[in-house]
């Protein structure tokens, strides 16, 4: 798309699904892999699809203490009339008919046994054995294969790894597992106004690229965190060259149509502006486009509506780019305490804390014991305060004008999982 910063405003602002999509289409899995140990592997995305190389268990295990025997020879045992079994030998490897073994939870069920009589239900006496309960084929017996079969298929190419993923892929004996690399994101702080401390007057201390290098981060990525490019078309080019070997290039600041808004017309000289301008609140200046190949999002400016955009393009595509795809944010339902404004055809994000106590709002019924959601803010997108103290936000889909007190709605978690 042919750019031109001097325009008056946006006349078009991109809806956020299109925009998304827009910029995925531009977008692709960088494909490097690693091998890893298992146990570094967790929120490693799998490269390739992994199969079981041996069942779990891989024999047939005693599911309790007790003995193991042939489940025929106790039909009809009863407390009156046991059935008496002699006595195998306490580590014997099979028993024969009319023979009971002594077995241990866990411990491998000896050749010729098909169930296990638990130990409260037996008695000792000599060389013999009397069960005083009749048990079926299988009882108290975790066959091969019971938890995991040869040869399943565990994991598909792009599933993050959690911890009891990587118990699983131990247990059936791998060492090490196919991951893709970690995407590497370039992080470009831009703006003349910012320091990294000391500030004077109308210097701002630089966050916003900080803020975002610690989410690429936590969003399995690689960060660069650079120093803080000013408002110059020329340096900010050379800044954004210098990272197009990096899967994404993030640049914060200078993303609007004002005088010192230069970043779009970096990008579009580098390459193609896909998107300038979409329906959302705060931060519609964002902009999305591709230099030599590169996704480059361009956030804006101010620290909450730079968090609000990172989260809903930024952390998809790196998602994406690193072989898999962003899940949901976690949820929790809530009650609003007061209303909260929006502009039909934006999405709006609204900040919230929540609190166990009774909102203003009334609630009924199924909502009664809900937290309260309070705004932490209606506006202000450079109040980074009101998102750093929030527990989540509630998104005011497009059709809508505004929610009301007393609203129930989904708080998204946003901070909570990757």
């Amino acid at each position: 798309m042919s750019h031109d910063r001097r325009e008056a405003g946006f006349k078009r602002r991109t809806r956020v699904a299109d925009a998304l999509a827009t910029l995925l289409d531009a977008a692709e899995p960088h494909g490097r892999t690693e091998s890893v140990p298992v146990a570094g592997a967790d929120g490693r995305v799998v490269a390739e699809p992994i199969d079981a190389p041996a069942p779990v268990p891989s024999y047939d295990r005693a599911a309790m203490d007790g003995y193991a025997v042939r489940a025929e020879d106790t039909f009809g045992a009863s407390d009156r009339s046991p059935a008496v079994l002699r006595a195998a030998g306490t580590e014997a490897e099979s028993i024969a008919p009319g023979e009971a073994a002594r077995v241990h939870t866990g411990s491998a069920v000896p050749e010729g046994a098909d169930a296990v009589v638990m130990i409260e239900q037996v008695e000792e006496v000599g060389d013999e054995v009397e069960a005083f309960d009749a048990v079926a084929t299988g009882e108290n017996v975790g066959e091969a294969g019971e938890d995991v079969a040869d040869g399943q298929r565990l994991f598909d190419a792009g599933h993050v790894l959690r911890p009891s993923d990587l118990g699983l892929l131990k247990s059936v004996g791998l060492d090490a597992v196919p991951v893709y690399e970690p995407p590497t994101v370039a992080v470009i702080p831009t703006g003349e106004e910012l320091v990294q401390s000391d500030p004077d007057p109308g210097e701002v201390i630089e966050t916003n690229g900080l803020t975002v290098s610690r989410l690429v981060e936590r969003w399995g990525g690689e960060a660069r965190y650079r120093d803080v490019v000013t408002d110059d078309e020329d340096a900010l080019a050379a800044a954004v060259e210098a990272d197009l070997d990096a899967d994404v290039v993030v640049t914060t600041g200078g993303s609007s149509v004002g005088e010192r808004d230069l970043i779009p017309e970096v990008v579009d000289g580098l390459g193609e502006v896909l998107v300038h301008g979409v329906a959302l609140k705060p931060g519609h200046p964002v902009c999305l486009g591709v230099a030599d190949g590169t996704p480059v999002v361009s956030l804006p400016g101010y620290p909450v509506a730079c968090i609000v955009n990172a989260a809903q393009f930024l952390r998809p595509l790196q998602k994406e780019v690193g072989g898999t795809t962003a899940d949901p944010f976690p949820t929790r339902r809530a009650v609003l305490d007061r209303k909260v404004p929006s502009e039909p055809g934006t999405r709006t994000f609204a900040r919230v804390s929540l609190s166990e106590q009774e909102s203003d709002g009334e609630k009924d019924g199924d909502d009664a014991d809900l937290p309260a959601a309070t705004p932490t803010r209606a506006s202000g997108s450079g109040i980074l305060s009101s998102v750093a103290l929030a527990d989540g936000w509630v998104v005011v889909p497009e059709p809508r004008e505004g929610l009301d007190a007393g609203d129930a709605v989904d708080v998204e978690l946003w901070e909570v999982t990757p």
